[in-house]
């Protein structure tokens, strides 16, 4: 197979506007100086360069813990979407351990300090 494509090089002189002069490097130097200005391409040092927006680490919000929390959570029984904010976020029916359904409580996501075990097991994350 043959390389997508090769560089980078330093571009000499522009020609007209549809042909560009490089400097090659030795291993290409029996090609053609001259190129059609269409194969040329950006050439991005870092991945910084190529995308500025993109941020390198997301900071993960902080966790709060769940007020009147009974204990560990043993299950989540339902999961619902609301909208908070004008955003969308989803809310889960939590089961505590050893306790009665009448202490289920409707969390959020990253509302329970106890949640990353359990965070594995639910689709949709």
């Amino acid at each position: 197979m043959r390389d997508y494509s090769v560089g980078p090089f330093t571009i000499i002189e522009l020609i007209w506007e549809n042909a560009v002069e490089v400097k090659l490097t030795e291993q290409f130097s029996r090609k053609h100086l001259v190129f059609p200005a269409s194969l040329v391409k950006t050439y991005f040092q870092t991945e910084e360069d190529k995308f500025p927006c993109r941020k390198k680490n997301p900071t993960p919000p902080e966790r709060v813990e769940v007020e009147d929390s009974p204990g560990p959570v043993k299950k989540t029984a339902e999961a619902r979407k609301i909208r908070l904010n004008g955003k969308d976020q989803k809310q889960y029916l939590v089961r505590f351990k050893n306790q009665t359904a009448d202490t289920d409580k409707l969390v959020g996501r990253r509302c329970h300090t106890r949640w990353e075990p359990l965070s594995k097991k639910i689709t949709g994350l």
